[in-house]
């Protein structure tokens, strides 16, 4: 299943194409996000991001909700997927 996640923006930065990238913080798990579709994005806003992109702006209430929503589901699990080139603590299984 597809969805958006909210998330809350730390830091906002161009990438070396001039698009704006945030770090942002999906319950404690902070990845980048590209803010393109959102320009209007400040620190401190919270952002519905789908995979990869910020989609649209909401309020910290909202971005609240969506979050006690995806824990009863068991859904934030997810969030944990690690990123291409993060480093990875988890050993090989074995044969």
């Amino acid at each position: 299943m597809c969805l958006g996640v909210p998330g809350k923006i730390l830091e906002i930065q161009p990438d070396s194409h001039g698009l704006n990238m945030g770090r942002v913080s999906f319950a404690g798990v902070t990845k980048e996000v590209c803010l393109a579709y959102t320009p209007e994005a400040e620190v401190g806003d919270y952002v519905v991001v789908h995979v990869g992109f910020a989609i649209s702006r909401i309020d910290e209430a909202e971005a609240m909700k969506v979050f006690g929503y995806l824990a009863e589901m068991g859904e934030l699990e997810e969030l944990e997927i690690p990123q291409p080139g993060a480093e990875s603590n988890a050993e090989p299984a074995d044969p």
